[in-house]
């Protein structure tokens, strides 16, 4: 068995100027003597019908039609990482862009190749998670069936609100009628697990519209939801609006009172936060995105996607036409790469872990800061953090936000992350 130590993740290839592929058998180490193989995987599939306003993840509205293409390049790429994951994956998390605007014989042919190529067992058997975003416009019988045929069994919706004006102000523009509409297509399919993104702190939005939609998705057999404030991110149209004065954001007190609101309400129907902004009823926490904030390993495909295996994270090139026409032996052209670093580690470790309700192992924790010699000074912030009353404790096995905490989580984050660098 090859020694991992040696082992390098990324093979570098001058593609054009300063453009790499990411390869992880550089090296001539097997990926299958790796130790720990990934057991996530995430998906991007970048096409829309519209680039909504507050949105930064990639996304384009294509012109030229190239689902074919994208659809058997995705595929090369499946077939190339697939070697990285011989173990049964856990689970499989579809994002974009618009995933269910792809057309379901493309879907077909996806899903075929993840199973020609991964080891489904877990995940076939029900034992594992496999989710779709969905676009509740572009949700009809014959995609739910392809998906649930393909081994789908839970799906996201984009919601956001069920009020016309608030998706008008989001340039978000489905019909809200379609929501609890794209939920029985695909119960009636076979895909029970379903959950709802909604979001919060629109411009002009009352605390009693925020209570309506919660209210509404809750009427809805759902066992998740994502409940986000909106955020206005550099270069997305939404900033641009508020950089005008088109409108007013938010104000702080607000957007707290409708965080809170949110979390006694969903409390009070049975749905637990179990992170920052998302809620589950028992046993239904999204499995996916527990591996990003518990820092497993999980390999990517799809222009613009992001991913972490054995201390390296990469990010493929956010451009469609980057993605189809370099092609390394079915390996993408990445635009970022950050090496084994474990300082950076246990900053990604603490700024995930602690948005989680179950927090951070304090003991372990201290042990990564004491090898870099960091212990002290990691230490001093969890006590200024507890004294703040953001922390239930900072001598504790865990490091746990309390309920005011979590309105914090942000700069408790900040405060350990400064704590590792200043040292």
């Amino acid at each position: 068995m090859a020694d991992n130590t040696a082992f390098s993740l990324l093979k570098q290839r001058s593609i054009g100027s300063s453009r790499a592929v990411f390869h992880p058998q550089a090296g001539g180490v097997r990926p299958d003597s790796a130790d720990g193989s990934p057991r996530s995987l995430y998906i991007h599939i970048p096409f829309c019908t519209h680039k909504c306003h507050y949105c930064d993840f990639y996304s384009i509205v294509d012109t030229r039609d190239r689902q074919d293409v994208f659809a058997e390049r995705l595929v090369r790429e499946l077939i190339a990482q697939s070697p990285f994951a011989p173990q049964p994956l856990r689970s499989i998390f579809v994002g974009g862009g618009t995933p269910s605007l792809m057309r379901p014989d493309l879907w077909t042919r996806v899903l075929r190749a993840l199973h020609d190529h991964f080891d489904m067992s877990r995940i076939d058997s029900g034992q594992g998670e496999f989710s779709v975003e969905c676009n509740p416009e572009t949700v009809t019988p014959e995609l739910a069936q392809v998906l649930r045929d393909g081994g789908v069994n839970r799906a996201s919706l984009g919601a956001q609100s069920f009020n016309t004006a608030h998706l008008k102000a989001l340039e978000r523009w489905h019909d809200p009628a379609k929501v609890p509409t794209a939920i029985e297509t695909l119960h009636t399919a076979g895909i029970t697990r379903c959950s709802i993104d909604l979001i919060y702190a629109i411009p002009d939005q009352s605390i009693e519209e925020w209570d309506q939609d919660l209210q509404t998705a809750l009427a809805l057999p759902i066992e998740h939801l994502s409940a986000y404030a909106l955020t206005y991110e550099p270069g997305t149209a939404m900033t641009a609006r508020l950089v005008r004065g088109e409108f007013t954001q938010a104000p702080d007190d607000l957007e707290a009172d409708m965080y809170n609101h949110a979390i006694q309400t969903l409390r009070e129907r049975g749905l637990e936060r179990y992170e920052v902004s998302n809620h589950a009823k028992p046993g239904a926490q999204c499995a996916h995105n527990m591996a990003y904030w518990r820092q497993d390993d999980w390999l990517a495909v799809g222009p613009s996607a992001s991913g972490h295996y054995l201390g390296h994270r990469w990010k493929n090139t956010p451009r469609l036409d980057d993605y189809l026409q370099n092609d390394d032996e079915g390996f993408a052209p990445f635009c970022d790469h950050e090496p084994p670093d474990d300082r950076r580690e246990l900053m990604d470790l603490l700024m995930t872990g602690i948005r989680l309700s179950e927090g951070v192992d304090a003991p372990g924790a201290m042990a990564q800061a004491e090898t870099l010699g960091a212990s002290d000074a990691l230490m001093r912030a969890a006590i200024m953090c507890a004294d703040q009353g953001w922390l239930h404790s900072a001598h504790e096995q865990r490091w746990v936000l309390s309920d005011a905490g979590f309105l914090f989580a942000d700069r408790v984050a900040r405060e350990f992350i400064g704590a590792l660098m200043a040292d």
